[in-house]
């Protein structure tokens, strides 16, 4: 039986569960009610709570685009108490979804434009999809630059990606860490420093970036003296949220709830909260 109230998590189960940092998980989920999979549909950039029966939910995002067989993904860090059981569960155990909420990427309108990518951590996850979906659709998009950073190499989540990224047509991938090791012979350098150093022309592109409130703090301030206007910077913000729906009022940032106004802002949104911040 399917549940009749957003408050309740729909039945699921693990299908796969993959390491991606020593402290990052990838979990592949899918639904258990085959009408309950066939209609749950995400768009990149919205988020659903995940449960950990018997230790509560959180909210994570989708870090991936939507497949046909609905399988979700989520990358996971283990943080704080819900992650952490989330964490020592095995394929084949259970799980509760309740979502999707939260608008998303309107990549329906970045259609033909440039998009950068510009994520910190695992700030990269929620905008997996958009990548994604600019590398499944590539003809109908520009040119696609992915600057990403971590503390260290061990760090960087989704690796294993990045060179079919980079092989893509019309793509770029940059890397940098905070800290290199002897075996990283990348970039050392922080993510806004890269983008000061690339220069990359705010002509007829987006950029999209996630990561540590830091960072955003820094990369936006560097995306300004590129001369990109508010509306062409478009974030996506973490906060407390309980409920999903504007209900709790736990996460609001100024007069915004990110559940349920966000979490995809662009800069001309919410700048004035950020810069007060």
């Amino acid at each position: 039986m399917l549940p009749d109230s957003p408050f309740l998590p729909l039945p699921a189960r693990i299908l796969a569960v993959q390491d991606l940092t020593p402290d990052v998980k990838l979990f592949r989920v899918e639904i258990e009610d085959p009408r309950a999979r066939e209609n749950f549909r995400h768009r990149p950039g919205q988020f659903a709570f995940v449960s950990a029966f018997g230790m509560g939910e959180s909210p994570f995002t989708f870090a991936s685009y939507p497949s046909p067989d609905g399988v979700l993904e989520f990358a996971i860090r283990r943080v704080g108490t819900v992650s952490s059981a989330l964490h020592e569960l095995e394929p084949e155990e259970a799980v509760g979804i309740r979502g999707p909420f939260g608008n998303a990427f309107p990549m329906d309108e970045y259609r033909g434009k440039n998009i950068i990518i510009i994520g910190g951590g695992i700030g990269l996850a929620p905008l997996r999809p958009v990548i994604q979906a600019v590398l499944n659709h590539r003809e109908e998009y520009g040119e696609l630059l992915v600057i990403y950073g971590a503390r260290t190499p061990a760090d960087l989540v989704f690796a294993h990606e990045f060179p079919s990224w980079a092989e893509a047509p019309r793509t770029r991938v940059e890397l940098t860490v905070d800290r290199g090791n002897g075996g990283w012979q990348g970039r050392v350098a922080l993510v806004p420093t890269v983008i000061k150093e690339l220069k990359p022309s705010p002509e007829n592109t987006i950029t999209i970036t996630c990561g540590p409130p830091i960072m955003i703090r820094f990369v936006l301030a560097e995306l300004k003296a590129l001369n990109f206007a508010p509306m062409q910077i478009v974030t996506t913000l973490e906060s407390k949220m309980k409920c999903g729906m504007g209900k709790c009022a736990r996460c609001n940032i100024g007069e915004k709830y990110v559940c349920q106004d966000g979490p995809v802002f662009s800069f001309s949104e919410i700048s004035r909260f950020l810069e007060q911040g």
